[in-house]
Parts: structure tokens; sequence; C-alpha cells
């Protein structure tokens, strides 16, 4: 019997390796111009044109408590359709880099533990193992609800 596989999609945040179920991407983006939103927090502080709609522009460091920093020449938009206020909507998370899709076996993965991480444990699904690397899966849902004003602007964005 074959093991449950999760097809991800891998990128790094500021040298931690993350990964995103491959069937939310819609596209990996170049950097482009960003607008940034006055007043905005800095969880979702620009907006971005992507194909004439201006979708709201994610930094997922924050949510982990990672330094921004600059951007480099590997430095990647990742276009998500994930459902704020229950409709299908498009968001632009920032990534340092991104790997590949890869295929994540559901035995190398594993429950968070609840203490001796850095990050929010309720931030993240699973994690998972690979070649000695630990990839974190996170929890889209949870780090969106908890940012309550910028989960609002988010969904006015």
């Amino acid at each position: 019997m074959d093991s449950h596989t999760i097809q991800a999609l891998t990128f790094d945040l500021r040298g931690e390796t993350f990964a995103l179920e491959a069937t939310l991407v819609r596209e990996v983006l170049d950097l482009m111009a960003e607008t940034t939103v006055p007043g905005a927090p800095p969880f979702v502080d620009a907006v971005i044109n992507f194909r004439g709609r201006v979708i709201p522009l994610i930094d997922l460091r924050t949510a982990f408590d990672l330094p921004r920093g600059e951007p480099t020449v590997d430095a990647r938009i990742i276009v998500i359709e994930h459902p704020v206020n229950g409709e299908p909507t498009l968001l632009g998370l920032r990534a340092d880099k991104v790997h590949e899709v890869t295929t994540i076996e559901e035995d190398t993965t594993e429950a968070v533990p609840r203490v001796g991480l850095r990050w929010r444990s309720d931030f993240i699904r699973k994690l998972a193992r690979r070649d000695g690397d630990l990839i974190v899966l996170p929890d889209l849902d949870r780090i969106f609800s908890a940012r309550g004003a910028s989960h609002a602007a988010v969904a006015q964005a």
C-alpha cells in the first residue's frame, strides 16, 4: 500500500525551508513593482498588480518572527489562491528563494511539538524531514485569522 503523499512547492524564508501544497499555487513571479499600503501592518503592507488585478502581498516572515531583509536576485512572489472570509482570493507570498515542486511522504511528517520551537506551534500544520533537513508546512488559516486587522486588510485589498 502506498503511503499518502503531498505535492508541495518548497521555498525559503530567511534560510528556513517551508512548503505549500502545490494545488494552492497559481504562479511563481519574479519581483515586481509593489505599492505600499499606508498604515497597513507589516504582515500585508503592500499590493501588486497581477494580470490587471490588485492582490495583497503577504510576508510570512513576520508571522514566524523572522527578519525581513532586502530582497536578493533569488527572491520571488508565490501567487496562491486561498479562501479569505469564505471567498477564493488571490494572494502573493514573499519568498527569499523558490525551490521546486516535490513529493513529501506522509510518513516523513510529524506533529508539531508543543515546546522547543522558536515559532508559534499553532502556525505550523506539520513538520517534514527530508535528507536531514526540516520542512515547515505552515497553517495559513490560523496565520491569517490570528492577524485580525491584517486579515481584514487582506480581504479589502
